[in-house]
């Protein structure tokens, strides 16, 4: 663990390579493409923007440490993804993230974010259940090639925003 502090900013087109290398890191088996990543961000700007992706940046290093992207469509928004590299986790960043991610559900007036998570990463499972999070169900065989369930969780916004404000949580 680290106890560098990451600065957090918008996702542009020019951190895509260094995200592939570490979500290819973190998610061998079933990794983003770089083509993914280009049409999130394409509906990131903009006045009609869905999307939220956000990277944690070393300031020491310029090195990219997280990432996490939001889409949202009318009121419901889904976390699509949240990566952190080892050598941060445990130091707040995943919650830094995600704290990012439900700030901007609530700008696009989002009332539930929901998510899917691997039924074997406890750890990602234990962050979200912090934030208020609930399992609502499961996704045969989501996470291809492996063929790993994903637990589906739920978050409705406002109890959230009532129960925590907009407060940065840590670990």
């Amino acid at each position: 663990m680290t106890t560098t502090t990451a600065v957090l900013r918008e996702m542009r087109w020019w951190d895509i390579d260094p995200v592939l290398e570490l979500e290819s890191e973190l998610f061998p088996d079933d990794a983003w493409s770089a083509g993914m990543f280009w049409s999130e961000l394409a509906h990131s700007r903009g006045p009609g923007a869905t999307r939220r992706y956000v990277v944690a940046e070393d300031p020491a290093t310029g090195r990219i440490v997280g990432y996490a992207g939001l889409a949202a469509a009318g009121d419901l928004a889904d976390v699509q993804t949240i990566g952190v590299t080892r050598d941060h986790w445990g130091g707040g960043l995943g919650a830094a993230l995600l704290t990012d991610l439900l700030k901007h559900a609530t700008a696009f007036e989002c009332a539930e974010v929901l998510l899917e998570v691997r039924v074997d990463n406890t750890r990602a499972q234990k962050l979200y259940e912090r934030f208020g999070f609930e399992p609502i169900g499961f996704r045969r065989g989501y996470y291809q090639p492996g063929n790993v369930d994903a637990l589906v969780m739920r978050l409705h916004v406002q109890e959230h925003v009532q129960e925590h404000g907009q407060e940065t949580e840590t670990d």
